[in-house]
């Protein structure tokens, strides 16, 4: 079994690529090297950093002493999810680890990624105290300029570093500022490291993930929550996330262990930390609609 274990850790391998490719959200995650493992397998410990202000010189007495800590939180993983699916059992090995490349690659793109970005969006914008206006239905190009530079002033002024900052944005708002096709319209997006079209259906305050075992829930994913709005648009500064994405798949199954089927078994465990650091809620901006 330690052979074939081998041949599909190949395929294996390629799930945080297609993640990547996939997800509209990748480009947000923390940096690994600044967390390490909990206690507890669920856990991730973050550093955090605080220190103390200026305070007068004396000429008599010189500087007054302050303080630095950096003290690690334990923070629990809030996305778990997963799945078992079957490839049926081919003539070689090779051609079943073909087979289970080519479906673990789509289920990601089709089924994971979504779900995943439509979890982080709704996380943070769901995040108390983080920066937002009243909410509107931005119906022209207009509005969607006038909205998105209220949302920059917010932010400088309560000093989010400028570099870095990503919009987040819906096709449709951004294609109203496209096709206004002036000055005014370029200028808007230029302060931004980077412009991302999210599509409505991941786009929500709130969503719930099915369980796959309800009634009605059998097919699993997630859906708007009843109380959620859709999201025009969001920016936000990467420093003010703990983002931190985990892909598995912890067991594989041949065909002579498979109690039930002639078919290779494999168990998919997606999981992750989407959160926001207590200090730097600032960093993110929410402007939704009214519905």
């Amino acid at each position: 079994m330690a052979n074939v274990i081998t041949l599909f850790k190949k395929y294996i391998d390629l799930l945080d690529e297609v993640y990547a490719q996939a997800s509209l959200t990748s480009c947000l995650d923390s940096d690994p090297e600044l967390a390490r493992a909990g206690a507890n397998a669920n856990e991730i410990v973050i550093p955090k950093l605080s220190m103390d202000g200026l305070a007068d010189y004396s000429r008599n007495d010189g500087y007054v002493a302050g303080n630095v800590t950096m003290v690690y939180e334990t923070v629990a993983y809030n996305y778990d999810r997963g799945r078992k699916f079957d490839v049926d059992n081919m003539d070689n090995e090779e051609t079943a680890g073909l087979a289970f490349g080519k479906l673990s690659a789509e289920f990601i793109r089709t089924c994971v990624v979504p779900e995943m970005d439509a979890f982080r969006m709704a996380t943070y914008a769901g995040t108390e105290d983080i920066s937002t206006t009243a909410p509107a239905d931005l119906t022209t190009g207009e509005a969607v300029i006038a909205a998105i530079r209220a949302a920059v002033s917010k932010m400088d002024e309560d000093e989010v570093p400028k570099e870095g900052r990503i919009l987040y944005i819906t096709p449709t708002k951004k294609g109203m500022v496209d096709d206004l096709d002036t000055t005014k319209s370029r200028e808007v997006f230029k302060g931004f490291s980077r412009i991302v079209e999210m599509p409505q259906s991941r786009f929500y305050t709130a969503i719930k993930l099915m369980d796959g075992k309800s009634s009605g829930e059998e097919a699993g994913g997630y859906t708007k929550a009843d109380d959620a709005a859709n999201i025009n648009f969001m920016i936000i500064h990467p420093s003010a996330l703990m983002q931190y994405p985990k892909h598995t798949v912890n067991k594989v199954i041949s065909p002579a262990e498979n109690q039930d089927k002639d078919a290779w078994r494999f168990f998919y465990r997606a999981y992750g930390l989407a959160d926001v650091y207590e200090n730097k809620r600032a960093g993110i901006y929410l402007h939704k609609a009214t519905t």
